[in-house]
């Protein structure tokens, strides 16, 4: 294959990464805990642990977890926020050679059932806020081991005081009862008196399920092998590299870890590519606490900050953000969703540094394309192929269609996944004979290699028999002035098959409906403005910030 992007690279970024001079995920993380062993890897409420402590800790809960008796591959679920027992679970999974499944700790029990009974999860860490739901489904699932464990576990003296206003003032830890289950700081201390066993790992071992929804139906398991984390891993470091090397050789990167560490993007860019820099993390628990964010973010010097649109705009709206030094910033990534014009030009004016958008998914580890990191504005794409990543625009047919034609967005590379877990008829819809996996998202390449994303397939209103795709309504609607964020749907119509409706928070408690269809009239050809709007508070979203386009269209919501 042709890659004619190569061309348009940044100067300094390869072609190809080599993911082989990792045998395993573990391989890497040991080797960080050596290299930058004296380094503070991780902070969390003016809490640090350094590389050296997460090596020990997560070798003391590795041993505990292979004295449960579980064989090699079994599958251990991890069901907290970003706190510090997070990435010694990582590790200590990895290293016991077992598969971590992670789970969003605000699931539902039904949720959080169907991702227990999916994966075969035998273990779980859960943080004791969310204990009540996994007591709930327990009795239904495969799991044997759990290991609670609490917001002050890792805090010291000020962790006695953290645990009693959050489980009596506060009232954040509902009742549970799990009488099998050990808490995580007894489960270190037994730990620590027994030996972990070495496992062998290589490329085609499982390292993750990482469950993803889609637009519809129940979550699958991407299945994530040890080889496809590394090469994103090195991906996105070659893509960094030639920004990051204006820093100081010596100096130690800060990352800012706002988005959970359950989900695919921080998992990869934070947790591992961090940690394969000999980075700090600075992780932030609840980053719709916007005070608390910006009171964390005035005690460091932030030099990657990896975010989602939603979370930028956020940022912006509070008043306090300006007043922050910007000086450090130096990679501000956008993913997850698309990144909007209006809060780019901001959040540029105000830092001075741009937002890079990226394109991938938890199926591609995740990231597949960036835009380069020294782009000086908002570029309205998801720029180019990674090192060692092809992509393909196809048509209905699975045909590649010619530059400048929409199509859906088919990547190829050593990031994609294996598969769905126990999901063959699924990964046989999603991958080509030869290997690309269809993402569902439609997309327009140009002659240098850059992507623009169009929508969702299955998010494209039909109006009268004219394609209507939401991304570019809302990026319409969301420069008007008096707009905090929006999202658009389609509707049945009687008239016209479907129809589009708006769903708007305002900025401007005084933006009226007839105000905002007066804009859209202008700036948008008639099949493509609203027909409906309605007001809301606030947008459902996931727990990254996306905002949930399939909870909008609920019938009652949307009629």
């Amino acid at each position: 294959m042709d890659k004619f992007w190569l061309k348009s690279y940044q100067e300094g970024v390869p072609a190809e990464i080599d993911y082989t001079q990792y045998r395993s995920l573990t391989h890497l993380l040991e080797e960080a805990f050596v290299k930058y062993a004296d380094r503070k890897a991780y902070v969390c409420m003016d809490k640090s642990l350094t590389y050296r402590e997460v090596d020990q800790l997560s070798q003391n809960m590795g041993a505990w977890l292979q004295s449960r008796g579980m064989q090699p591959g079994a599958r251990v679920a991890i069901m907290m926020p970003n706190v510090l027992q997070y990435p010694i679970a990582l590790a200590a999974v990895l290293r016991a050679g077992y598969v971590i499944v992670n789970i969003n700790p605000l699931y539902t029990p039904r949720e959080l059932q169907h991702q227990l009974i999916d994966s075969g999860a035998e273990a779980i860490i859960v943080l004791e806020n969310f204990a009540t739901t996994l007591e709930q489904v327990l009795p239904k699932t495969q799991v044997k081991h759990i290991v609670t464990a609490t917001i002050g576990d890792m805090l010291g003296l000020k962790g006695t005081l953290v645990n009693f206003v959050l489980r009596n003032v506060k009232k954040m830890v509902p009742a549970f009862s799990l009488p099998t289950a050990i808490g995580f700081n007894k489960m270190l201390a037994d730990g620590a008196g027994m030996k972990l066993k070495p496992v062998t790992l290589g490329h085609d071992d499982i390292a993750f399920l990482q469950y993803t929804g889609g637009t519809t139906g129940v979550s699958k398991g991407a299945v994530l092998l040890h080889r496809n984390v590394i090469a994103n891993v090195l991906q996105n470091e070659a893509w960094l590299q030639p920004t990051l090397n204006t820093l100081p050789r010596d100096m130690q990167l800060q990352f800012v870890c706002a988005l959970p560490l359950y989900h695919i993007y921080a998992l990869t860019v934070c947790a591992l590519m961090a940690t394969r820099l000999g980075g700090m993390n600075v992780l932030i628990p609840n980053p719709r606490d916007m005070p608390g964010f910006v009171k964390e973010l005035r005690k460091y010097k932030i030099n990657v900050f990896p975010a989602v649109n939603t979370l930028y705009n956020g940022l912006l709206n509070n008043p306090d953000f300006a007043s922050l030094d910007f000086s450090s910033f130096r990679v501000c990534n956008g993913g997850g969703m698309a990144v909007q014009q209006s809060v780019a030009d901001r959040w540029l004016k105000l830092t001075g540094c741009p937002i890079v958008e990226g394109y991938g998914l938890s199926e591609t580890s995740p990231v597949a394309t960036a835009n380069r990191c020294d782009i000086k504005s908002f570029t309205g794409t998801i720029g180019y192929p990674y090192p060692s990543t092809e992509i393909l625009i196809l048509d209905d047919d699975g045909v590649p269609v010619a530059l400048g034609e929409r199509g859906e967005i088919a990547i190829r590379g050593p990031q994609v996944m294996k598969g769905y877990w126990k999901r063959d008829d699924e990964t046989a819809k999603s991958m080509t004979a030869d290997g690309f996996f269809k993402t569902g998202d439609v997309g327009i390449m140009d002659e240098t290699g850059n992507t623009r994303i169009v929508d969702r397939k299955k998010d494209m209103i039909l109006v009268s028999g004219f394609n209507v795709y939401p991304t570019e309504v809302e990026e319409v609607v969301s420069g008007h002035p008096g707009v905090f964020e929006c999202a658009c749907i389609g509707v049945p119509d009687k008239n016209s098959g479907e129809a589009v409706k708006l769903f708007v928070v305002r900025k401007d408690p005084n933006l009226t409906t007839e105000d905002l269809m007066a804009y859209c009239v202008k700036e948008l050809t008639a099949y493509k403005k609203p027909k409906h709007i309605e007001f809301r508070d606030e947008l459902p979203k996931t727990p990254v910030g996306k905002i949930l386009r399939r909870e909008l269209r609920d019938t009652k919501q949307a009629a």
